[in-house]
């Protein structure tokens, strides 16, 4: 009884050892780059959430940049995955989507972005959406457009906090960042929704991350009810816009869309609402960290912002 047991156990560990040898050293056509698979399942997951306050490149990334390179590879969220910050890389990958590599998304923004469909056009929608972003919110609209009204609502807004004891400058300006996109996407006015698209927005993003379970009182769960909130405002607006097709609205993106409804036959109600979504979180995302890093170092290099004054 001794023996077996002996024979279970040793056939045992060596399972697991096989098991974590083929997970430390997966498969593949070529050679892959240098870099840790991390814990079996897990990978290296836990090190990439551990949050930083840093201004400088991630922690969980500069440290592996500095060991193996601009090009490592690594397991995160379950799946192994090669991160590059290699410019040049970066840009031969992206000219070949649609060629030789396939968009991917985790599992979580497949889900909230509906990007998890493997479609023949695949490679001519992302096309159409980089095309369309770039016509509302590219070097030619920003000069004539969209720099002029940002200026206009940056003044109006400070003029706002210069009233009041004290701002929490992230949320103000994650505020302003998302009613600025908001009305070029689909001439979004805070003052006669009954919603604030700005705390969904804000709660959607602190759950990207988080660890999926969808359970009321989790990160998660308000994730997808505050993505669900936000989309139904876009849907509202789109039904009213289709059912009073004769009236203007100024060439947002979501007349943008409508017009080309005609004529794409992937561009349907529900993807049109599921682009204003991403666009708007992607502008919404990165102009509020943008602004709010550019209080803190205005704040904290007076003779930068006296120069700026002066001019």
């Amino acid at each position: 009884m001794s023996t077996l047991g002996l024979c279970v156990v040793a056939l045992l560990v060596i399972c697991i050892t096989h098991w974590i040898y083929k997970w430390r050293n997966p498969k593949c056509n070529g050679i892959l780059p240098p870099g840790s698979m991390g814990l079996p399942l897990i990978g290296e997951t836990i090190q990439l959430i551990i949050p930083s306050y840093s201004l400088d490149v991630s922690p969980f990334i500069k440290k592996r940049l500095q060991r193996y390179g601009l090009v490592f590879r690594t397991s995160v969220a379950g799946r192994l995955v090669v991160v590059s910050a290699d410019p040049e890389f970066n840009h031969f990958i992206l000219q070949q989507e649609g060629k030789l590599v396939e968009s991917w998304y985790l599992d979580l923004f497949a889900k909230v972005f509906k990007q998890g469909e493997n479609r023949p056009d695949g490679g001519y929608i992302h096309k159409y959406m980089r095309n369309l972003a770039l016509s509302h919110f590219g070097g030619e609209s920003l000069k004539a457009k969209l720099l002029p009204q940002l200026e206009e609502l940056v003044n109006k807004t400070i003029s706002t906090w210069s009233s009041q004891e004290s701002i929490e400058v992230k949320c103000a300006a994650a505020e302003m960042a998302l009613h600025f996109g908001a009305k070029q996407m689909f001439s979004y006015d805070p003052e006669k929704s009954s919603i604030d698209l700005t705390e969904k927005y804000i709660n959607f993003s602190k759950g990207l991350l988080s660890f999926p379970l969808n359970i009321p009182g989790t990160a998660y769960h308000k994730c997808l009810e505050d993505h669900k909130k936000a989309l139904n405002v876009m849907r509202d607006v789109l039904n009213k816009r289709l059912s009073s097709p004769d009236e203007t609205h100024q060439g947002d993106v979501l007349d943008h869309l409508i017009k080309d409804m005609k004529v794409e036959n992937f561009l349907t109600e529900e993807f049109a609402v599921q682009l204003m979504f991403g666009l708007l979180f992607v502008s919404f995302d990165s102009l509020s960290a943008t602004l709010t890093l550019a209080f803190k170092l205005l704040a904290e290099n007076p003779t930068v912002l006296e120069e700026l004054t002066v001019c």
